[in-house]
């Protein structure tokens, strides 16, 4: 067993985010695992960029309202206590809403070459005004 300290929390960079984001690594698996897994803070309006991951990628909403959408998609409200899986290469982003800060874990894992995430454009003021429907 080991006990690992807490590492400082990381701030999202510009190129993936777009607003005040922030990420905490909580584990990352040693080889033969390529599992990664954070707790991501989203403000108000904070979002990711287009992206996709090689091996797809789990949120668990754990406080707060978000938004998520898949490429060609409606935009799905999200909430505390829901599980939200994206398929391998399957592009996609997330964020909180305009009015609310979100937090969800994020769960991934890298591929053989260690690539976890592939990104793309920022989603446009448009894209993110668009009608969220709800999971409940």
């Amino acid at each position: 067993m080991e006990v690992q300290s807490t590492q400082p929390s990381i701030r999202g960079g510009m190129e993936q985010f777009t607003g005040d984001v922030w990420y905490d690594p909580i584990a990352q698996g040693e080889e033969p695992s390529r599992i990664r897994v954070s707790i991501v803070r989203f403000a108000p309006g904070a979002r990711t960029a287009w992206h996709s991951h090689p091996v797809g990628q789990t949120l668990h909403v754990t406080e707060g309202r978000g938004l998520v959408q898949s490429r060609g998609g409606d935009i799905v409200e999200m909430h505390p206590g829901e599980v939200i899986h994206s398929s391998p290469n399957e592009w996609h982003w997330h964020g909180a809403t305009p009015t609310h800060f979100m937090t969800h874990l994020s769960m991934l894992e890298a591929d053989d070459q260690g690539t976890s995430a592939t990104w793309g454009a920022h989603i446009s003021d448009e894209e993110y005004g668009g009608t969220a429907k709800s999971t409940n």
